[in-house]
């Protein structure tokens, strides 16, 4: 990608991972503009919100201690998510991050 590209879309590409109006936010701010880095941030975050919310029901329905360990798992990936986005690079977070990019690939 261009580097006008991403430093366009790096802000918006940091909001989508501040929680979940971030995320909101970042979309509807991306409507017009279409920003390829800002879109490849707000994917890798609705997955990760997922991960979020199954963690959860895992933790609340199935053990504790499992799900505390898919919390730790998906925390991590946020972390690098974000630090990604601070870096202004295109680097998925491990395992899923791919899949994210083409299961929503639809988000855009």
């Amino acid at each position: 990608m261009q580097d006008s590209t991403i430093k366009e879309g790096k802000k918006l590409a940091i909001i989508s991972y501040i929680t979940f109006v971030g995320l909101i936010i970042a979309i509807i701010m991306n409507l017009e503009k279409r920003n390829q880095f800002t879109l490849f941030h707000i994917r890798q975050m609705f997955g990760l919100m997922i991960m979020l919310v199954f963690s959860n029901l895992v933790e609340q329905y199935v053990n504790s201690l499992l799900g505390t360990a898919f919390w730790i798992i998906t925390f991590t990936g946020w972390v690098l998510a974000i630090y990604s986005a601070i870096k202004e690079q295109y680097k998925p977070i491990p395992v899923f991050g791919e899949k994210f990019q083409e299961w929503f690939k639809n988000i855009n």
